[in-house]
Order: structure tokens, then C-alpha cells, then sequence
């Protein structure tokens, strides 16, 4: 490309829209945007309760899949993650939930001054939009909408009810001064029912800036180094590879699975493994690609002989009904998610910080459309999904081949560390227990999975393995740290790499308690910051 550009950044993903927008906001700053992938112009994307179809799409999701999981039966498991405008905060399933304030303390605690929770509460309210405006904890006029799930309120008084009567307390905010316990789910939705992605919130208002360049459908193929220095990309756009250069800083936000890929295939990371492939090594960084990290989760469903389920508005017509309801008012079913609120508790007493996520809904992950005398309902079935927080596994990101089209080898480890799956299994056993608690356990009829003949601990745990999947938040393959392995140093710059950056969630050196959608929208802002020295 004949143009020149202060800044690129590579990946328009949650941190990538964040950082594309404040650096354009500054009128000499010359801005490169590139995606991957297409627009975000699908109308499916817009709706919320629309998210499974876009999940199932290759058109919009990256084809990858994991290795083997050794501890899963070797099963091969898929990956969602957006390939679109947006990238994953186009396609998710849109919860807004930024962790708890220990976690980042621990990261501060690390080393790395200045991403303690204290640090961070101001640029988490920057970018927000909160229903109810500002606060101590939330901001009123960021461009993120933040939202309430209305749909299934009654649910969630339920399931509250009955986790307080397990023991478990309940929490207003989650994100507010009380991160523990059962509170009412916020979603990123804006007021009109459309799903606020971060390519909708903050690329789309600005696109006509003329300094912000954006170009999709335009596969990196590595990072173009020069005296140590990053000098700008090399891209493939419509079968032709081009190049962009970069006066300043070159900054890779394609989020953990393809940043740390990039990073490998510009040589920089394991020289022995780069040499595998006849990649010359520029930097031996032997930590790229390395503390992969992810949540590991299962579903918990239960028929239940009450009509407390959603499924009487899966009816066909009823469905078509709330499609033109959101089309038109912007109101209804389809305007949101079935989620009956959101749940960070401990199982254990001793923990310092909840250990599982719960995730109740008032249907069944099998749920489908049905209509009399086609195809029957499938049943009033409550389920909660139930998520470890803090995985102590570790797999890792490697190069399949020095193809850049090709995709990466994932390894998730799963399961290696034995109190992932005792944390995991404790976290059925609760919802369990909730389940089994008023005014819940009056409308239980029968367990669907794991099954009403699966009891003991062992037997749990086997279900597991053979049923656990990933809560698609991986973090950690550029992580950020001040030892001589980490990947980036505190202020996100690539050690040993002048002039480029990694900022999306592969730079958390321990995953965040929670959904990693609000995080990597603060690291957006963080990295603005730093690179604007403000």
C-alpha cells in the first residue's frame, strides 16, 4: 500500500475497535484497521437471541478445533471464535462480566504496576454505557451499552431463592462492590435490542474519520521486522499480498490463538520450534504460544412438571412472532438472551475468590423450535452451566505449518491438573444442590445430564471428561510479565521487538474470573493509554 500509517493494528476484535478508535480520535494519527475477516453486515448479527446460528457458521467463525484433549478421551473438540468485524463481540453470547477486583490485584501483585484493580475500575467505566448511568463502578457515557436481562426475571428470583437457601449469597451487581454471589446477568445489548458488538460501538460511529483506514477480508501473514524493529505488515487481501508500513507502533490484537500464531510465523518465539518449519528466528521468545489457559465448563439440565421453561415461545409462529416484534420495536424474546442471572461462587469455604461461574437458564441446551403435529416440544427443562474460574492447566498454541492461512495448532490441556476437575465436579454437585432447594425442587421431575444414575464422585467426574467443554475464553499465549520468559512487558511491548504490541487477552498472565469480553475491551483502553503516553 502507497499510504503510510502511524499506527496498525492487526485484529478488529474487542481490543482492536477499542484501539482503533481512541488512536483515530487523535486527528494526526494515521490508523490502519485490519480484519480478517468480512462484515459484520449479517442481520443475524444484530439480534441477540440469533447467536447459536452465528456460532454454527464457518462463514463467520475461524475453522479451528483442538488437538487431542489426552484428558477427555481424546476428543477433538471445536473452537468458537469470530472471523468478522468485531471478531468474537460479534458472534458471542454477549455477557458483560469483567471478573473479580482479585484478580487483577493479583496481576499487580505480579509485578506489573499499574493493572491493579484500583488501576483498572476507570477504564473498565470509560468505555461503558451503563442502564443505569454512572456510578462508582459504572460509567453512563462510554460508547459499550450495558444491559439487563428483563425476558426471564421471574427465573432468576428463583434460582436465587433457591442458591441462597443452598447457601450460596446473592450479589446486585457483580460488577459493582459485590462480585461474589447470585446477581442479575447484564448483557451487551443496546437500547434498541440490537447486540452492541464493539465493531457497532466503536468503529461504526467513527468510520468516517479520515484518518482511520479499515480493510477486511485481510489475512497478516507476518510482521515485517527491520533492525529490530517493528516497520509494519505483510497481508494477503483478494489473493494479492501486499504491505503496509508503520512510522510508530505495530500492534497485534487478534486475540490469543491468532496473535501468538503471528508472532511465530514473523520468528518470534521458540527457535526450535520456528526451525521446524524454516522460520528464521528473530527473537528466541520461548514463552509465545506457551500458558494457554481456558475455562472448563458443563451443563447441569433437569425436566421440571411446571411450565417454568421458555419452551412455549419456541413454538414456531410464537418464534416468528417475537422476530418481528424485535424487528420493528426493537422488544421481545428475540431482543435478548434466556439467561436466568449469573452466578461467581466459592465451592470450597477456604477459597479467596469465587471458583465457579453459573450460568441458570430457563431452557435446555437441546431446546429447538417445534409446532403441533410437525414436531413436538422437547419439555419444560431448566439447565445451568457451571465453569471453573481459575484453571491451573496449562496447553499452548503452536504453528500447524509456516503457512499463514493455515490454522494453528490448540492444545487445551484440559483437565490436566487434578483440581480443575475437583473444582468442576464440585460445581456440579452445587447447582445440584440448588436444583434440590425451593421453590425449585417442587417442579423437579428428573435430571437429564449428568443423570439421576450418575452419584458418586468418580462417576461424575468420568461424565465429565467425557462431556466438559471450553467456556471460549482463552487467555494467556503472549503473557505479560517481568521474568525473562514472559512475552510482553507491563506496558504490552513485545520484549525484544521495538515497536510492537500485543494488546487482546493472550497478554493475561492468570485468566480472569470471569468473561473475557469486558476485559479485553479494558486492555483496548489500557493500550491507548500507553501508547499515547496518557
Amino acid at each position: 500500500m502507497a499510504k503510510g500509517f502511524d499506527y496498525i493494528i492487526v485484529g478488529a476484535g474487542s481490543a482492536g475497535c477499542v484501539l482503533a478508535n481512541r488512536l483515530s480520535a487523535e486527528p494526526n494519527n494515521r490508523v490502519l484497521l485490519l480484519e480478517a475477516g468480512g462484515r459484520d453486515n449479517h442481520p443475524a448479527m444484530r439480534m441477540p437471541l440469533a447467536m447459536m446460528s452465528l456460532v454454527l457458521n464457518p462463514k463467520f467463525n475461524w475453522p479451528f478445533e483442538t488437538e487431542p484433549e489426552p484428558h477427555c478421551y481424546n476428543r477433538r473438540m471445536p473452537i468458537p471464535r469470530g472471523k468478522v468485524f468485531g471478531g468474537s463481540s460479534s458472534i458471542n453470547a454477549m455477557i458483560y462480566a469483567r471478573g473479580h477486583p482479585g484478580d487483577y490485584d493479583q496481576w499487580r501483585d505480579m509485578g506489573l504496576d499499574g493493572w491493579g484493580y484500583d488501576d483498572l475500575l476507570p477504564l473498565f467505566k470509560r468505555s461503558e454505557n451503563h442502564w443505569r448511568g454512572g456510578s462508582d463502578f459504572h460509567g453512563g457515557s462510554g460508547e459499550m451499552a450495558v444491559s439487563p436481562v428483563l425476558a426471564t426475571s421471574a427465573f432468576y428470583e428463583q434460582f436465587a431463592t433457591a442458591a441462597e437457601a443452598a447457601g450460596f449469597p446473592r450479589s446486585a451487581d457483580h460488577n459493582g462492590d459485590q462480585s461474589e454471589g447470585i446477581a442479575p446477568i447484564e448483557v451487551t445489548i443496546d437500547k434498541n435490542g440490537r447486540r452492541a458488538s464493539t465493531a457497532r460501538a466503536f468503529i461504526h460511529p467513527v468510520m468516517s474519520r479520515p484518518n482511520l483506514t479499515i480493510e477486511v477480508n485481510a489475512l497478516v501473514r507476518r510482521v515485517l521486522i527491520e533492525n529490530g524493529g517493528a516497520v509494519g505488515v505483510e497481508f494477503e487481501q483478494d489473493g494479492v499480498v501486499k504491505t503496509a508500513h508503520a512510522d510508530q507502533e505495530v500492534v497485534l490484537s487478534g486475540g490469543t490463538y491468532n496473535s501468538a500464531q503471528l508472532l511465530l510465523l514473523s520468528g518470534i518465539g521458540p527457535a526450535d520450534e520456528l526451525a521446524e518449519f524454516g522460520i528464521e528466528s528473530v527473537v528466541d521468545s520461548p514463552g509465545v504460544g506457551k500458558n494457554l489457559q481456558e475455562h472448563v465448563n458443563a451443563v447441569v439440565t433437569v425436566k421440571v412438571n411446571k411450565p417454568l421453561s421458555l419452551d412455549p415461545m419456541l413454538r414456531f409462529d410464537r418464534m416468528v412472532g417475537s422476530v418481528l416484534q424485535w424487528l420493528f420495536l426493537g422488544t421481545g424474546n428475540a431482543s435478548s438472551m434466556p439467561f436466568g442471572g449469573l452466578g461467581f461462587v466459592r465451592t470450597q469455604a477456604d477459597s479467596a475468590r469465587p471458583d465457579v461461574e453459573l450460568i441458570p437458564s430457563p431452557i435446555g441446551p437441546e431446546a429447538r423450535l417445534w409446532f403441533p403435529g410437525l414436531r413436538k416440544p422437547l419439555g419444560h427443562q431448566l439447565s445451568c452451566r457451571v465453569a471453573t474460574l481459575h484453571p491451573a492447566s496449562r496447553g499452548a498454541v503452536t504453528l500447524r505449518s509456516a503457512n499463514p492461512a493455515d490454522p494453528p495448532r490448540i492444545f487445551w490441556n484440559l483437565l490436566d491438573d487434578p483440581q480443575d476437575l475437583h473444582t468442576l465436579r464440585d460445581g456440579v454437585k452445587a447447582v445440584r444442590d440448588i436444583f434440590n432447594q425451593q421453590p425449585l425442587k417442587s417442579a423437579l421431575a428428573a435430571e437429564v445430564t449428568p443423570g439421576d444414575q450418575i452419584t458418586s464422585d468418580a462417576q461424575i467426574e468420568d461424565w465429565l471428561r467425557r462431556n466438559c467443554w471450553s467456556a471460549a475464553h482463552p487467555a494467556g499465549t503472549c503473557r505479560m510479565g517481568v521474568d525473562d520468559e514472559a512475552v510482553v512487558d507491563g506496558a504490552l511491548r513485545v520484549n525484544g521487538v521495538q515497536k510492537l504490541r500485543v494488546a487482546d487477552c493472550s497478554i493475561m498472565p492468570r485468566v480472569v474470573g470471569g468473561n473475557t469480553n469486558a476485559p479485553s475491551i479494558m486492555i483496548g483502553e489500557k493500550a491507548a493509554d500507553l501508547i499515547l503516553q496518557r
